[in-house]
């Protein structure tokens, strides 16, 4: 169940058209600066709007769909430091930081600005020309520069983000009617549940008395019929919003399950 391990990076993201990122499984946790666009982002719970100048903490073992705006005439940009296991394990033991309780924060967290977050941010955006593989090393310091100052700003993301236990087991039903829409593997299903891959498949039966594939694929469909049908919203817009790939597997499981192609409808 245990996530692979990741490297300390910098991302950066600049579009030119919208761009629906599809679903993300957040592996680690990540502090943003939003420099132009809009950013819409959805935990399957609600859906947070960010626009230039805000800074953002997405939490770790999360998923998120990303619709990226960029500015009329403009190109959507951000910049992003995955903060990994690792380096969060090596500050903990350097500075004596450990998790005392645990956290109840919101999976995604718009911060209060900072005269220091934005110098660090703007420190880092020349960054976007090096190799990340021959600047390994100065990569790794500006992430640890990262959590001291999000620690300094933001005492109240230590219990966040010095707590290294892995998902626990929580309620499978409540979890799957509120993330269903979200187009990831039965393994990432099974970890954010705190299930095995087996265990995980075994309740799901109990408690939904069908297999995860096929209760996934019926209820897509049918939050599919609802938004074009009630809501008027177009095939191309609802397949990536309930959870499929691309459009031309989203029409043809529909037309299987309604006898008609989602555009007719």
């Amino acid at each position: 169940m245990a996530q692979q391990p990741s490297n300390p990076g910098i991302v950066y993201s600049c579009y030119h058209q919208v761009s629906r990122g599809g679903e993300q499984f957040i592996q680690d946790h990540v502090f943003s600066y939003h420099l132009a666009g809009t950013l819409l982002v959805n935990d399957g719970s609600r859906e947070h709007r960010f626009e230039p100048g805000d800074f953002r903490f997405v939490k770790r073992n999360q998923l998120a769909k990303f619709v990226k705006h960029p500015p009329e005439g403009g190109v959507f940009k951000s910049v992003s430091i995955m903060l990994d296991q690792e380096t969060l394990r090596k500050i903990s033991i350097e500075h004596g930081y450990t998790a005392t309780k645990s956290h109840t924060s919101s999976a995604i967290v718009k911060l209060t600005p900072h005269p220091l977050f934005k110098s660090f941010m703007d420190s880092i955006l020349p960054y976007e020309e090096l190799s990340p593989e021959e600047n390994a090393p100065l990569f790794a310091l500006k992430v640890k520069e990262a959590v001291l100052l999000l620690l300094r700003n933001q005492p109240e993301l230590k219990d966040t983000l010095f707590d290294f236990t892995e998902p626990g087991k929580i309620d499978l039903e409540a979890y799957m009617l509120q993330h269903y829409q979200f187009n990831v593997g039965l393994h990432r299903f099974a970890y954010l549940t705190g299930r095995s891959l087996a265990t995980f498949k075994r309740d799901f039966e109990k408690i939904f008395h069908a297999s995860p594939g096929n209760w996934l694929l019926q209820k897509r469909l049918q939050e599919a019929h609802y938004l074009i049908k009630e809501k008027g919203n177009k095939p191309s817009d609802v397949y990536l919003e309930v959870g499929f790939e691309d459009l031309s597997h989203f029409s043809y499981a529909f037309k299987n399950a309604y006898g008609v192609a989602p555009s007719k409808i």
